[in-house]
């Protein structure tokens, strides 16, 4: 079920309804409606795949209340090594037998050996990296006692469905999110407000921005052979907003839709096109991702605690390993590696810790060395997400090539140019509303707050006529496929 969809629109007051009014405030009953609606809602795809869930949620459930009663180092660790080698099991089968598969047949290949193999012919769960990380962190938390297993079923059920964030993320900690469930939940109707205020913001970023980039993007990638440099700058570009706008307009509804019903989901994105440098990039883009390869992976092997070789070492492991994550293909490992590079200056020179504020904090413009440093992070990001948009590193590498010659210098020239023009201004005014919302947790979440009610509610209909206006044709979000 898409967010941007009538039939969203129609579940969604339905649960509120059903949740506040008919369960009467019963804890239990409410986290079984959360139950029901999430498999509902994931079930809307193919039903077929709730039974991945169920089972993914009975063995981490079953592996914490395991690792409640032993006692025994090593035995710890093998109920901990179950869970993992389980989750990645179903992971690796879905996502990423077909890619090693393939790449196992070329390279024996090259060595003058034929073989053949048989790949899988599967659809991609929906949602599979975010659910499946989201209850392998449970299991490891239990283990390292950060958490009480739970022995409530419903509640963990809850936890690992939870249809807001299941599909698309913010990936949530069970520290986090399972303690939400067990406690009783009263309505607020100013955290319903803002929930519904951040909602209406994030389907501005996607049915105006994203799908309207969208529609550029993929058409200058899909026929990049076709143009010029300058239009593949264009294209690159229009992606860039695509992508910002798709994901964190995902995860803004996600967190909206969550305050509705009286939860606290952990912020995903802040302002990340704002940064001055890259390292502050990565604390502001998916960053509930960035966070569990720091907290799960980077941090275990030793994190920053070493020499410059193992800080080197480890933040090309999270940085490669993000990559494959979002994707079986070398594209995502190369993007993944180049964020690496990037981040290298910083790390060398001890500087990945400065901008830890807000740029521009209390003014509402930036000073000349801030304006420079947020363009050459920009302009770097633009870069590294061609690699992520590109079918196939040949693509990738013929799409940079063509921006590298001569014809970068030309006027930049595409069917629909004149269309464009109209998402670029509003692409303009967007960036606008964000760079004087950026010290709030989302854009708008304070613009109109202390206006009369009629020019704040004229406001909330400007957006809502924008999006019915403007709105582009409805695309899937960009995060599902991964």
């Amino acid at each position: 079920m898409l967010f941007n969809s009538i039939d969203f629109a129609i579940f969604l007051p339905i649960v509120f309804i059903l949740y506040w009014f008919v369960t009467n405030n019963n804890l239990r009953l409410q986290n079984l409606l959360i139950v029901a609606a999430s498999y509902l809602f994931y079930g809307w795809w193919d039903w077929k795949f709730l039974s991945l869930i169920l089972f993914s949620t009975l063995t981490d459930y079953a592996i914490g209340l395991g690792l409640a009663k032993e006692e025994n180092p090593v035995k710890r660790k093998v109920w901990l090594w179950s869970s993992i080698i389980i989750n990645l099991g179903f992971l690796g089968v879905f996502k990423y037998y077909n890619f090693f598969l393939d790449n196992f047949v070329t390279a024996f290949t090259f060595l003058g050996a034929e073989i053949k193999g048989g790949s899988l012919n599967v659809i991609l769960p929906v949602g599979i990296s975010f659910y499946t990380f989201q209850t392998l962190s449970y299991s490891i938390d239990v283990y390292k006692r950060k958490l009480e297993p739970t022995k409530d079923f419903i509640a963990f059920s809850a936890f690992v469905s939870f249809f807001p964030q299941l599909v698309a993320g913010p990936i949530e900690r069970a520290t986090n999110l399972l303690p939400q469930f067990y406690t009783k939940r009263t309505f607020n109707y100013g955290l319903a407000v803002d929930g519904m205020r951040q909602i209406l913001w994030g389907l501005f970023k996607k049915v105006v921005i994203a799908d309207n980039c969208a529609e550029y993007a993929n058409l200058i990638f899909n026929n990049s052979d076709d143009y010029s440099g300058s239009t593949l700058v264009l294209g690159a570009l229009f992606f860039t907003f695509q992508i910002y706008g798709d994901f964190s307009g995902y995860s803004d509804i996600a967190i909206g839709t969550s305050r509705l019903f009286g939860f606290d989901l952990m912020r995903n994105f802040a302002f990340p096109y704002f940064s001055r440098d890259i390292a502050e990039f990565w604390r502001r883009w998916h960053i509930s991702l960035s966070t569990w390869f720091r907290d799960y992976v980077y941090i275990p092997l030793g994190g920053s605690r070493g020499g410059m070789w193992m800080k080197v070492r480890n933040t090309f492991i999270i940085f490669i390993l993000s990559g494959f994550w979002h994707g079986a293909n070398w594209t995502f490992i190369v993007w993944g590696a180049l964020n690496a590079i990037y981040f290298l200056p910083v790390l060398l020179t001890n500087n990945n810790r400065n901008n830890l504020h807000i740029v521009a904090e209390g003014r509402y413009l930036p000073t000349i060395k801030e304006l420079l440093s947020m363009l050459v992070t920009f302009g770097l990001t633009v870069f590294a997400w061609i690699f992520f948009r590109a079918d196939n590193m040949s693509h990738a590498i013929n799409y940079i090539a063509e921006i590298l010659s001569p014809s970068l210098f030309t006027v930049p020239r595409f069917a629909g140019m004149s269309g464009a023009l109209t998402t670029v201004l509003l692409t303009s005014s967007f960036v606008l509303i964000e760079w004087l919302g950026r010290e709030q947790q989302y854009a708008i979440a304070h613009l109109g707050v202390n206006w009369k009610r009629p020019v704040r509610y004229a406001m909330y209909y400007t957006i809502i006529i924008a999006i019915f206006w403007f709105g582009g044709k409805e695309q899937q979000f960009i995060y599902f496929q991964f």
